[in-house]
């Protein structure tokens, strides 16, 4: 019988934040796949966990993924755990997740310790409705585009940040976002775990001439429906509500539905539409 892979989440911070399936499955497997041995043997060592590990990163990620597949096809079961937290958010257990099921291995994941919803619940911000992106790209095309995504988001927005990068990257969200209300949080489940509940101005005033040390999470508000439409608005105003008109008559539109939607779209009555266009 074929093996399965395990993805078992590890703390973030708090080497107490480990479920009980999670140290008996680490006991239990056969080999324990991790990102950084280095950093996982304290944790294994502190629980008295003997499974061999081998190590699965960004730089190994497709090779090591098809001899760790060819170990469950012999039928041994492999546990994948990352740095900390969840494995195959945001690291290289996405693409060992993505090869077994093409390669049809069973995998399964022991939930638990997760960053991005550590920080979400305690930024104190929105989160029935939020969007993950993890690191923003590092490529200059590609952050700006995913920057210029970001800037019409309408749901709580969570970002990943290293300390030396903080900076830079709060000043460019605020070039691009606009001011809006933010929480930084920083070293989570640690013991100086900082929630900052600031907005993107405030915060760079704050670490002007400092050194931001540890982890960072930045939770960001999302753009307003108000915001949504008071943008709209403006657009219109650089043109006339003739030519607004005429726009939407172009379309297909007869002149009463035209005059409907510019009315809408400027936020004012079909009567102020009429009076203008006399």
């Amino acid at each position: 019988m074929q093996g399965t892979l395990y993805l078992c989440a590890t703390p973030i911070g708090n080497l107490e934040d480990i479920t009980l399936r999670v140290l008996r499955t680490l006991k239990e497997v056969d080999l324990i796949a991790a990102e950084d041995t280095r950093n996982s043997i304290k944790l294994l060592n502190h629980y008295e966990i003997k499974t061999p590990m081998t190590s699965y990163h960004e730089f190994n990620k497709i090779d090591k993924a098809y001899q760790l597949v060819e170990k469950l096809k012999q039928g041994q079961n492999i546990a994948l755990i990352t740095d900390a937290g969840t494995p195959g958010i945001s690291d290289p257990g996405e693409e060992l997740v993505r090869i077994c099921y093409e390669e049809g291995i069973e995998v399964t994941s022991l939930p638990g310790a997760s960053a991005v919803i550590t920080a979400l619940t305690i930024s104190g911000l929105k989160n029935r409705r939020f969007c993950f992106e993890a690191f923003l790209p590092k490529d200059k095309k590609e952050r700006a585009r995913v920057l210029e995504e970001l800037k019409k988001e309408t749901r709580t927005i969570i970002i990943y940040e290293a300390p030396h990068h903080l900076v830079k990257t709060l000043q460019e969200l605020l070039d691009t976002l606009g001011d809006r209300n933010i929480s930084i949080i920083k070293e989570l489940t640690k013991r100086y775990e900082n929630v900052d509940r600031t907005t993107f101005s405030k915060a760079l005033v704050g670490y002007s001439g400092c050194d931001p040390k540890g982890e960072h999470v930045i939770v960001i508000e999302g753009k307003s429906k108000q915001q949504i439409e008071e943008e709209k608005r403006d657009a219109f105003t650089s043109i006339s509500i003739e030519d607004h008109v005429k726009q939407y008559e172009n379309q297909g539109m007869d002149h009463k539905e035209a005059m409907r939607m510019v009315a809408k779209d400027r936020g004012i009555s079909r009567r102020d539409v009429y009076q203008a266009l006399l």
